[in-house]
């Protein structure tokens, strides 16, 4: 563990033990064969997930009565850390996105029915969901009130019709948490994967792996959904949009952290094992210089992620420090994946090392949940309009 880590004996004895598991059963599992094999990764998942329960360390996000650890968000942080370093790791936990960030809107927004239709499945790894907001142009993006995607009232009923894309886990969801404009303004709605209207098109190929359910392409055409698929209110979906974006980010850099760690201890044990002009690559110092930046990255990365944690565990609203720490996590995290590919030469090109799968999870993250550029606008025009 860490020092800079803030944590009770309890905490640091969990981290410890999802550590071992990740080593000695997440890693081992690992294998080019299922990394974009979405149904070939769902078996996977499935039999580590039966020994996650096992050894106690299932869902760690939920609270008790939901089958989970009920850890508050500074413990959550360290564990996801510990998890993130295998690919498998937080999909084994049943705290991986996007079930994790869905199983909490859910938590928060779901009637007592919808929970038990929807989010107990989930909680029970018995089902995978996923969360249908980006379109292609002119639609939603990392602006979500360019939607398009309509919600109609029709004889008592709710018609949607759109198209989504780069969906993640929409590839063989059992049902999606849909955002659609109604007359209402945007809307959320719960849409399972057998309704008619509702079609994955493909699995959009991207450059990451390990993703449960792929990124899915989907249309919605002539949806019909009644009264009981909306989540929460009408109208307030941009909000619950939201709701739902502020601890995903923010857990994101938690589990990308420990994988960037785990290329980094790949790297440091390459330059230390490898001689080049007469001496050992750990003693040039330039590669000192690497490996001292990239300690430092993840130092600080850690320290903003607990920050932001702990004022979320404190009930205080994040929305600015969520979007601080996902740009600087995101892009840190990017550096320390890169140089540990440059420290390795080509075997940090090679899929003989977990290295450049991570230098290729790392890019997407300046993207995902919102860019970086559209994070740093609104950070700036929210300071300069209190300046």
């Amino acid at each position: 563990m860490h020092p800079e880590q803030e944590n009770t004996g309890g905490v640091r004895e969990l981290c410890e033990r999802v550590r071992r598991f990740v080593d000695e059963i997440a890693i081992p599992a690992e294998s080019s064969a299922i990394a974009r094999d979405v149904a070939a990764l769902d078996r996977c998942v499935a039999d580590l997930r039966a020994q996650a329960r096992e050894a106690g360390l299932y869902a760690p996000q939920l609270p008790p009565q939901w089958g989970g650890l009920g850890l508050g968000w500074r413990a959550l942080a360290q564990v996801l850390e510990e998890a993130g370093r295998g690919f498998l790791g937080p999909a084994a936990l049943n705290c991986a996105a996007p079930d994790q960030p869905n199983m909490l809107t859910l938590l928060r927004l779901a009637s007592p029915a919808q929970q038990e239709r929807f989010l107990a499945p989930l909680t029970r790894g018995e089902r995978r969901a996923c969360f249908a907001m980006t379109e292609p142009a002119p639609g939603a993006g990392s602006d979500p009130s360019m939607l398009q995607t309509r919600a109609e009232r029709r004889d008592g009923r709710w018609v949607l019709n759109g198209h989504k894309q780069f969906i993640s886990g929409g590839v063989g969801a059992d049902f999606a948490l849909v955002l659609a404009r109604a007359e209402e303004g945007a809307t959320l709605f719960l849409v399972p994967a057998d309704t008619p209207g509702y079609r994955v098109v493909r699995d959009i190929g991207m450059v990451t792996g390990y993703q449960i359910g792929g990124h899915a392409e989907i249309l919605l055409s002539g949806c019909e959904v009644g009264d009981d698929a909306v989540l929460g209110e009408p109208g307030r979906g941009l909000e619950y949009a939201q709701l739902r974006l502020e601890p995903a980010r923010l857990s994101h850099c938690m589990r990308y952290i420990g994988r960037a760690r785990r290329a980094l201890e790949t790297a440091q044990a390459y330059v230390v094992g490898r001689d080049s002009f007469g001496s050992r690559l750990a003693d040039l110092q330039q590669i000192q210089a690497m490996v001292a930046d990239s300690h430092i990255d993840l130092h600080a990365s850690r320290l903003m992620t607990l920050d932001c944690a702990g004022r979320m565990d404190d009930g205080l609203p994040v929305k600015r420090h969520s979007a601080m720490t996902k740009v600087f996590v995101s892009e840190a995290v990017n550096r320390v994946a890169d140089r540990a590919v440059q420290m390795m030469g080509a075997s940090g090109l090679s899929d003989d090392t977990p290295v450049a799968m991570v230098w290729q999870e790392m890019r997407p993250f300046r993207i995902y949940d919102g860019a970086n550029e559209l994070h740093r606008a609104t950070l700036a025009r929210r300071l300069l309009a209190r300046a």
